[in-house]
């Protein structure tokens, strides 16, 4: 018997990103729906109204575009919000300007995981890519398996890597725009951490992502993300330790050893 289509629908948000957003685009409708893990794809591309040519990339993908905006934001995750208002999918993914799928058959995996799972989400692993070569792995994201509580131990999914159904925005929330950089990790960690949403991990890299990133770009800026991610815990009513906030940068120090 055949599965049935599970519908997707994938959000990449722009903004002035012509030198990249091909690369995300292709991406995206390259991905290939086989027998076994039937998909239908919905693209949604949401622009800040951009002024370097990123319509003019636009403009040949139109067709395969099921929505496009193109207007001014309040930044990233308003954008982000207006691409996850507009989806219909069964599930949702956001995969940024500058992000690619790692292969073609990226969705179809992720559909066949959720149709062997209960999940109200999916995740896997990342890539840090080379800015101008995707070939070149700078550090590897191994997510791993969730285990309760395991935000205190510093443990978050990649979020370009995960695959949520719909239903769970309706019933806990869209992005808060109170965060500038850290908003996606409060929307993890409030539908994982607090409203314990179920996950199934994929084990394989899904995504690669180009090097670099606001909350990365100086000490000053990763103070800031680290003051953020304290405020997070503090909107959801937690308390958080120490060791916890000091616990999620450790974690990222094995992603530099394992290149290879």
């Amino acid at each position: 018997m055949t599965p049935q289509a599970m519908r997707i629908s994938v959000v990449t948000v722009c903004y002035n990103a012509a030198s990249t957003l091909a690369d995300a685009l292709d991406s995206v409708l390259s991905q290939t729906s086989t027998p076994d893990a039937p998909f239908d794809l919905e693209y949604i591309v949401v622009d800040g109204a951009s002024t370097d040519g990123t319509l003019d990339v636009l403009a040949p993908y139109r067709d395969r575009i099921a929505t496009l905006i193109s207007e001014p934001d309040q930044g990233l995750y308003d954008a982000m919000n207006k691409g996850l208002r507009a989806a219909t999918g069964d599930v949702v993914a956001i995969l940024n300007a500058d992000d690619v799928y790692a292969t073609n058959t990226v969705l179809a995996q992720v559909a066949r995981t959720f149709q062997h799972s209960e999940a109200e989400a999916v995740y896997g692993d990342l890539n840090y890519v080379a800015a101008d070569n995707l070939s070149q792995v700078t550090r590897r994201w191994k997510a791993g398996a969730f285990s309760p509580g395991a935000f205190r131990r510093g443990w978050m999914p990649p979020h370009p890597a995960l695959f949520v159904r719909r239903t769970c925005y309706d019933r806990w929330g869209l992005f808060t725009l109170a965060l500038r950089s850290a908003a996606d990790y409060e929307l993890m960690l409030r539908f994982i951490h607090r409203h314990g949403m179920t996950l199934a991990y994929l084990p394989e890299t899904l995504v690669l992502m180009r090097a670099g990133g606001v909350s990365n770009a100086s000490l000053k800026h990763r103070i800031r993300a680290h003051r953020e991610d304290w405020k997070a815990w503090r909107m959801n009513g937690f308390h958080p330790s120490v060791f916890t906030m000091l616990a999620k940068p450790l974690r990222k120090l094995p992603q530099f050893l394992s290149r290879a």
